[in-house]
């Protein structure tokens, strides 16, 4: 009889190093949105991927801060630490040659876990004298006693082939979790295009409105031939709101038509989508409400 092997794959690591985009790559297909702003992944997504008898489920969590008096980030890192001692394989990633306190704070996360670890050195395209790497890797192997240190570059697609073997080769024996059809949820489908709309935000204003929206569904009618979707963007603030909306409502069509395209493409269909702008103050500092919409939970894919 042939041995199955399945285990839990968190990645980890502060804000901002390329955690989602690593995801992304080695299941093919995105699950997690991406943006240069931190703090983008609010929730620990789950993507399962099986190739013959070995299935890997990972976890991309939201990026770790050092202690912060923001309610979000509070929460967002109690989400993350969660996950850490329940993971069979955990993924630290860095960038480029820094390794310094935020990162270290995770670090410490995990030593008090006892976790099993794979470090990943991500944005390497962006170092010029890659001999530079061999010291860091240095330090880092007497920081934690890691199954392997692997430099990678998530955006080149540059090592993900041998970070998936990596994890591979340490899965724990165990019976596979999920069949080819059992992740497949309305729930998931509704979850995916909330993140691509709030996605489309981040990427369109930038600098200009943080990270005080959310986005929710309100219908989500799959037909035939086309997909009917009304979504509502939740600010904190008036004037936010009509930083959304733009000049004659030029940014949220902006935002929409974006979005739009690339809802068409996850789902292969055609997609008509409805936005709205609404004020409700305070959403963000409040826990309770931050965990009722979903924020810190996890998703299937």
């Amino acid at each position: 009889m042939n041995k199955s092997y399945c285990g839990y794959i968190s990645i980890v690591g502060k804000p901002n190093v390329g955690k989602s985009t690593i995801i992304n790559h080695i299941l093919g297909k995105k699950i997690s949105i991406t943006s240069r702003k931190s703090q983008t992944t609010r929730n620990n997504i789950l993507g399962i991927k099986t190739s013959g008898n070995k299935q890997m489920i990972f976890a991309d969590t939201p990026g770790m801060h050092i202690k912060s008096p923001k309610v979000m980030n509070k929460v967002l890192n109690r989400s993350a630490e969660s996950l850490i001692e329940d993971s069979d394989i955990i993924l630290f990633v860095i960038q480029r040659l820094t390794l310094d306190r935020e990162d270290l704070l995770v670090l410490n996360k995990l030593k008090e876990a006892k976790s099993k670890v794979i470090c990943v050195l991500n944005k390497i395209d962006q170092v010029t004298d890659k001999n530079k790497l061999l010291p860091l890797m240095q330090r880092l192997s007497q920081e934690y006693d890691f199954l392997d240190i692997l430099p990678i570059s998530a955006l080149n697609n540059d090592g993900i082939d041998e970070l998936e073997s990596l994890i591979m080769k340490y899965l724990p024996e165990n019976e596979h979790l999920y069949g080819k059809d059992s992740i497949k949820s309305a729930h998931k489908d509704i979850f995916m295009v909330s993140e691509l709309i709030r996605e489309k935000i981040i990427r369109k204003l930038g600098d200009e409105l943080p990270h005080d929206t959310f986005v929710q569904v309100e219908l989500f009618n799959e037909e035939e031939n086309i997909i009917n979707i009304h979504a509502v963007i939740y600010v904190v603030r008036s004037s936010q709101k009509q930083i959304v909306i733009g000049r004659g409502g030029s940014t949220l069509k902006k935002i929409g038509q974006q979005a739009r395209e690339e809802i068409e493409e996850y789902f292969n269909k055609k997609v008509f989508l409805k936005t709205w702008v609404k004020v409700k103050k305070n959403w963000n500092t409040d826990s309770d409400y931050l965990q009722s919409l979903g924020v810190g939970g996890s998703y299937e894919s």
